[in-house]
């Protein structure tokens, strides 16, 4: 099957065109049965016998740009100059970086921003220390911290490969909630080391987004530090793909007309995204559920669990899942199933297995970068089918929470994110989908819909207001977060 082009994989190609009739034709030809889709075109140069142009050409992976290069350099009349990738270009000296807020131009801005004038400032906080969330930058910044343990599909990379991933959140933070994220990736997988090294940076910042900790370590971190911290602490991989999903999942049961309580559910992948996914949608009412790891389907009868090797978060996966103790493969445990919920990694189930499904089966196949089935082979299938990747319908993306959540939890300087905030977060990304847009192609907005993070932050501060979990008189809001003005102390 081939691969569909994808920007991940595009290059800049400085080509060089001898000024004939044709030639832009042929080299633009050369390129497309070479399997390049060809974006810009733009000019460098031209001179009496050669023009240079910039070619941008999406690929479907890196071993399409050899035959293209080589394809090119064929076209009589043609040379190629030089290939740039796209995507590390776009990385180079990091992505993010760090701008004043006010202009530095005359003493009397130095004194004020800096000393003598600050020292008043820092008296003030010294005297109440929570008048940092009004007069330093912790209002409204957010750590993004990491390990490099489970870095997307690539696993355990370490601490510095993992940095463009934790500079990339900083940007979606940035880009749509306003949210100042900085990444910190810590040199140990020691989670002593790490609840330390967090707790000890904590007064900089107004919120902690774990990422990218393997499980079952990432449990154990993330609980001990929102006992210690009086500030949010959100593990995205966990808590942001179950809230998606979630919404996803309520969206698609208005097409079905299904009740989420008669959903039987079969996930695949018990890691931290798995466990996460269960639990929410267990306390939105999903009653149903078998769960399947490498080993087959679990249940309290398994080996592991009668002898005591279990995970303590898969024993409780064990104990409240799979009553009837079914066993086995995914694909032996999928009959009778409404809901497939994958976390995995390709190749785990077949389109034959889907076909087993109840009718108006949903799929909801997440691993990245390849699903668990492409969605072509389970669409003959099922009625709805949502993956983790852009170049498909209903792509479940966890910048869909993340941004807002963190933006609702620093306007009301919430102390934690709790699992009404995350249910309320659900229901509004659900509800940006109106009822005349809503179809099987379409059951999750677009990561680019530029309502959902104001619409999520606005349930997060609205479900901590009536928990009582809104501090008094910190009303940023989210319009104003970067404009909000405080009288002197």
């Amino acid at each position: 099957m081939p691969i569909t082009p994808s920007a991940q994989y595009s290059l800049t190609i400085r080509v060089e065109i001898a000024h004939r009739p044709g030639m832009l034709g042929r080299v633009a030809t050369a390129i497309g049965e070479a399997g390049g889709t060809i974006g810009a075109v733009d000019l460098v140069s031209v001179d009496a016998d050669h023009t240079v142009r910039d070619i941008t050409v999406a690929t479907g992976d890196q071993a399409d740009w050899r035959r293209i290069v080589e394809a090119l350099d064929r076209v009589d009349g043609a040379r190629v100059d030089d290939t740039t990738d796209r995507t590390f270009l776009l990385h180079v000296g990091g992505k993010i970086e760090l701008h004043n807020k006010h202009p530095l131009r005359t003493r009397d801005d130095l004194s004020m921003a800096y000393t003598p004038g600050v020292a008043r400032v820092c008296g003030a906080i010294a005297a109440d220390p929570d008048k940092a969330f009004q007069y330093t930058i912790k209002r409204n910044t957010v750590a993004v911290v990491s390990d490099g343990t489970a870095v997307l599909g690539l696993g355990d990379i370490g601490p510095r490969a993992a940095m463009p991933v934790m500079e990339g959140k900083a940007m979606l933070f940035k880009e749509f909630a306003g949210v100042d994220a900085f990444p910190i990736c810590l040199d140990t997988k020691d989670p002593d080391e790490i609840v330390a090294t967090v707790k000890a940076i904590a007064p900089g910042f107004g919120g902690i987004n774990l990422e990218d900790i393997s499980a079952p370590r990432c449990f154990e971190i993330e609980d001990r530090l929102k006992a210690d911290l009086d500030i949010p602490v959100f593990h995205d991989d966990q808590h942001g793909t179950a809230v998606v999903v979630l919404a996803a999942l309520l969206n698609a049961l208005r097409i079905t007309g299904k009740r989420i309580e008669d959903v039987h559910m079969l996930v695949i992948g018990l890691g931290a995204a798995g466990i996460a996914v269960t639990k929410i949608l267990m306390e939105a009412g999903v009653r149903h559920v078998i769960g399947c790891d490498s080993r087959g389907a679990l249940h309290t009868a398994r080996e592991d669990y009668a002898n005591g090797s279990m995970p303590g978060t898969k024993r409780w996966f064990a104990d409240v899942t799979n009553p009837e103790r079914r066993d086995g493969s995914p694909a032996d445990v999928i009959d009778g199933t409404d809901l497939l919920i994958g976390v995995s990694g390709p190749g785990v189930i077949t389109a034959d297995a889907l076909a087993r499904m109840n009718d108006d089966a949903m799929v909801f196949a997440m691993a990245n970068p390849t699903p668990e089935i492409p969605p072509e082979e389970a669409a003959p299938h099922v009625r709805i089918v949502a993956t983790g990747r852009s170049d498909y319908p209903n792509q479940i993306n966890n910048v869909l929470c993340f941004p807002g959540i963190f933006r609702g939890a620093l306007d009301v300087r919430a102390g934690q994110i709790t699992e009404g905030m995350k249910m309320a977060a659900a229901r509004a990304i659900a509800g940006i989908v109106q009822d005349d847009e809503l179809r099987e192609d379409y059951i999750i907005p677009s990561v680019f819909n530029r309502d959902v993070a104001p619409a999520v932050a606005e349930a997060v501060v609205a479900e901590a207001r009536a928990a009582g979990l809104a501090a008094a008189g910190d009303e940023v809001g989210f319009a104003s977060a970067d404009t909000a003005t405080f009288l002197v102390p």
